[in-house]
This record gives structure tokens, sequence and C-alpha cells, in this order.
């Protein structure tokens, strides 16, 4: 019943507006709630102070703070510095407003553009890297005459020469949504690239949008300041800038002038970054908070003894329970109650659709699930030794030596940026703890003894240079590089040719016999279980519905879901020929 209530949940929540769900964000309510305080005394200024903010008389000047129709004391000229003040929250609210929509604005689109857009590309990058060449401040400066002095002209623009940062930021962002398959999917669907841009594009990047514009409106703020504290402009706007000019040079004499202006814009500017962070997380959706995974709860007198046949298994999963929370908060488990047993020698087939929990239970084994991931209950032993909730410390001892992962997909697990001879050098350097010079020896060994034809030319290539198949043999040996016990391997064959899957089996076979390994094959094809596995677990749901021996489960399937799944199998040619028996599928006969 658990996983209705989480939908249900989820639902809700995305009805909620962004203003509801930021009300339910302390950050975002505490500084929403003095920006708005502030804004509101700027608009009301007239009404709190009693004087205009350039309204000066001699007996006000340097009036010390409590002094009668000066709360907050008198400046050098006789001026309100309440007045001043007040309306100076006006000044620096219109620079936000201009400077950091003038940029975002102006960097969004030219983003968006230049990063969907190839063609476009190098003109959107010339102009902005012209524009990053200006120097900002001088810049301003310089064009007071032509601005003549208007503080609103001149953040306009300075918002033109902020926007490079929101470019780069859009551009590059948009260049990685654009190789999505869903944006290819609705460009095969006939969507126009100014819907794609706005609806599927716009919709990923505008986070950082946030977060950026928030840190601008800071940033807009403070160069009018800055360019009014050196007396740029006019002398008639109240700025903080100006302010805290003033009160510098009279700091001696009445300290206090220049503590109103720099804690009002050191306020303000903290509480714009900050409420920003709040919008951007309620715009990006909620994003659990890692939590600790303490030691899994273990029943008394427990012990890792296979089910079947008494004798003691090597790897042994009990009751393994792993859940992700909703935005909403609530558990959702993705793996419920998962018993696995596995001997010496033995290889294990887990089978199952995509989104069963095959993975999440291979990597519950490993203790490499995410941080938003919780281990809810359950065991992890091997040789009888509970490795579930252990310090990463220790789990590094265990990880190479003991138990080892192929992971599916070859080309996007080894890094583009180094050599595949580096990159086994690192792990058998981590796993083994040799040299250098002996974990090269060992890397150019197991290159040649999976089946590299060339070892010493595969060791200083890069990832791109080698083959799919290449890929593979090289992640096989880094990770049989310390003999570990056990090897997990997820998926080791999707992603390959027929041919080259048949050999990566050949070689998982050759290496298990010689090193004594037991291997847990997460696979979806039960041509490749019918072919290495020994025994078959199939999962469904996050849950195991059968398990047996690969001869009883192929000639005698048990669950319906097991015998769908066998149906599937388009023919019997799929599965090798010296496979086990097999099962009748799609009216071939068993064999």
């Amino acid at each position: 019943m658990s996983a209705p209530t989480t939908v249900t949940a989820e639902v809700e929540e995305k009805r909620r507006g962004t203003v509801a769900r930021l009300i339910r964000d302390p950050q975002a309510v505490v500084t929403g709630s003095i920006l708005l305080l502030m804004v509101l005394a700027g608009l009301f200024a007239n009404v709190i102070a009693q004087h205009g903010p350039n309204e000066a008389s001699l007996s006000a000047a340097l009036a010390p703070v409590g002094t009668p129709g000066y709360p907050l004391g008198g400046d050098q000229s006789g001026r309100d510095i309440l007045a001043r003040l007040l309306h100076s929250i006006n000044t620096a609210v219109v620079s936000a407003l201009i400077g950091a929509s003038v940029a975002a604005l102006v960097g969004t689109v030219s983003g968006l553009i230049g990063g969907y857009f190839l063609k476009l590309r190098g003109v959107t990058e010339w102009v902005f890297t012209l524009i990053m060449t200006f120097p900002g401040m001088l810049l301003l400066i310089l064009l007071m005459p032509v601005t003549k002095g208007d503080y609103r002209f001149t953040m306009l623009i300075f918002g033109v020469l902020l926007s490079p940062g929101i470019y780069r930021i859009v551009r590059n962002m948009t260049i990685g949504v654009s190789n999505e398959l869903y944006v290819d999917a609705a460009k095969v669907s006939g969507v126009t690239n100014p819907r794609i841009l706005f609806r599927h594009v716009l919709s990923v990047v505008r986070g950082p949008i946030v977060i950026s514009t928030a840190f601008l409106c800071g940033t807009s703020i403070s160069t009018q300041s800055g360019l009014a504290f050196l007396g740029v402009g006019s002398k008639e706007i109240p700025s903080f800038g100006a302010m805290i000019s003033e009160g510098f040079k009279n700091i001696h004499l009445a300290p206090a002038q220049y503590l109103w202006p720099s804690l009002a814009l050191g306020l303000m500017n903290a509480c714009i970054v900050l409420f920003g962070n709040s919008l951007r997380d309620i715009l990006q959706g909620a994003q659990p908070k890692p939590q600790k995974i303490a030691v899994a709860h273990v029943a008394q007198g427990f012990e890792a003894l296979d089910i079947d046949t008494g004798k003691a298994s090597l790897l042994s999963v009990r009751d393994l329970g792993i859940a992700y929370r909703s935005p909403a908060g609530d558990l959702n488990e993705v793996v419920r109650g998962v018993s696995l047993n596995l001997k010496a020698g033995e290889t294990l087939g887990l089978v199952g659709e995509s989104g069963s929990g095959k993975t999440q239970t291979a990597f519950g084994v490993l203790g490499v699930l995410p941080n938003e991931a919780l281990v809810t209950r359950g065991s992890v032993r091997i040789d009888g030794k509970e490795i579930l909730g252990l310090p990463e410390a220790d789990l590094i001892n265990v990880r190479g030596s003991q138990i080892a992962y192929v992971p599916q997909e070859p080309m996007s697990n080894l890094d583009p940026v180094y050599t595949v001879g580096k990159q086994l050098i690192e792990g058998i350097m981590a796993s083994t703890g040799v040299k250098r010079a002996a974990a090269k020896e060992r890397a150019l060994e197991l290159l040649d003894r999976v089946g590299i034809p060339d070892p010493a030319k595969t060791f200083k290539s890069y990832p791109h240079e080698i083959s799919g198949g290449m890929a593979q043999r090289v992640l096989i040996a880094g990770a049989v590089a310390a003999a570990p016990r056990i090897l997990i391997a997820d998926e080791p064959t999707t992603a390959l040719d027929v041919t080259v899957q048949a050999d990566i089996l050949d070689l998982l076979r050759d290496l298990q016999r010689e090193m004594g390994m037991a291997i847990v094959l997460v696979t979806h094809n039960f041509g490749v279980v019918a072919d290495i596995c020994d025994r078959i677990a199939v999962m469904k749901q996050g849950e195991i519905v059968e398990q047996g021996t690969t001869v009883d489960v192929f000639a005698d399937p048990q669950h319906d879901y097991t015998k769908m799944l066998l149906n599937s199998i388009l023919d019997e040619d799929t599965v090798r020929s010296d496979a086990p028996v097999l099962v009748e599928a799609a009216g071939g006969e068993v064999r």
C-alpha cells in the first residue's frame, strides 16, 4: 500500500504552487520576509520619515541617534539619516531589478540560441567574448556623460555587461540537454524549435538561472553603491554607497552614520542570495536529504547458511530493503525483502525487466548506493561478515579484494580524459597496494589475459580509441586485478554485438574457473543466463518472485512472471548450443 500513498503525495506536491512551497521553507520565509519588509519600508519612506531625503537643516548636522525628528541622527549636511536610508532601499531595488533582469534576459535567450543552434554558436561566442573584454566599472564611469548620471541607465548598461555569466551557464546546459533522447523524440514528433527550447530546455536550466540572477541582483546593488561611493552619478539620488562615503568621512565624529547603510546593504544582499537559493530548490524540485545508513538489523542467531543445502554461503543477502524519499518526504521502496545466496565458484543470474530493482540490489551489496538512498532493513554478509552499514573506510578494503564490479555501458564507465593504462594502474594500486611499476606490469598482464590483441597499444590508448568490446574487456581486467572472490557483472554484454557477447561470456567463464570466483550476473537476457548461470533469481518490482537452478527454472517455471519472461524469447536460437536445458519458448521444443 506504500506505493499508491507515495504517488498520491507526489501528485499533491506538484499541485501546490511555487508560493505555497516557498512558505514551507524556513529559509525562504525568513529571507523573503526581511526583503519584503525592506521593500515596503522603501515604498512608504515618505510616510515613515518626517523629512525628505535631501531636506537639510543646520540644526540637525551630525545629530546623534535619538534626536527628536531624527531617529537615526543627521549627517554632516543636516539631512535625516532614516529618510535617506529608506530612499536608498528604493534605489537599490530598482538597480537590482534593472541590472539583473537585463543580464538574465540577454544571457538566457542568447545561451539558448548558442547552445541549441550550432550554426549560431560562433556568433554568440564572439559577441559575449567581446563583451567580457570591456572593463565594467571603468566603462560605466566613462559613459556617465551619456547617461547623465542617471543610475537607471547606468544599470541598463551594466546588465548587458553582466550577461556573459548567464550566457555561459545556459549555453553549456543547453548543449547537454540538446543531446537528450527526449529532445530528439520531440523533434521527430514535429515540435518546433522555439517550443523545445522554452518547454523542454528552459525547464531544466531555469534553476541555475534563478540562483545566478539572485547573485547578479546583489552585484548590481553593490556596483551602484560603489559608483555612488566614488561620487559618480547624481548627488540628489539617495544611495547606500553615498551614505557610506559620507559616514566614512565622519567615522570618528559619528560612527553610527557609517553603520546603518553598511548593515542595510549587507543584509539586503545576503537575503537576496539566500532567497534565490530557496527558489532554485523549489523550481528544481525538492531534493532528498542524504541520510546516514546505520548498520542493518540482523535477526537473533542469524547465520549465513545456504537455504537449500545448509552449506555456508560466500555471499548471503537477507531481507534487503532499499528506499528513496519522494518530494513529499515519503519512503518509496525500490527493493523489497530480497534474499540471495551465492556459493564459491557459482554463477547466479539476477534476472528481470528494466526497473525491477536488479541494479539497485547489486549497488546495495557493493555499498555504492547514492546518498539519497536509504537501506531500510536487511543484511549483507560475505563469508559470514556483515558489510551492510560498514564505514566507507572499511568498505574500501572489501571492494576490489573481496568483491568487484563490472558495469554496463563500458564506454561510459571509462574516463575519456585518461588513458586506459592510467585508469587500470589507479585501480590496481588501490586494490592491491602495489607500487606503480608493479601495477603497470600487472595491468599489461591482465590486458593480455582478457584477450586484448596488443596490450601495450591499448594501455596507451584513450577510451575513444578502442572498441566497445575492448572497453568491456578493459573493465573486466580492472575488476579481476585483485582476484576478488565475488564478481558482480551488471549487464556486461548489453551494449555489444552477438559475437562479442559470446566472447565476453567465454572470458568470464574462463576467469571464474582460473580464480575460483563466484559471479552475480545482472541481466534481462535469458539466453545469457542459460549460457553461463548455475542458478537464477527472478526479480519483479523490487522483489524476488522465483529462485532455483537454471535447469529447473527453464524446464518448469513456477511464477507467471517467469513464464512471461521465458515466453518473450523469440526462438531457441537466442541461446547458445552449449546451454543447459531450455524451456519451450514461443513454440520451440525443450532441448
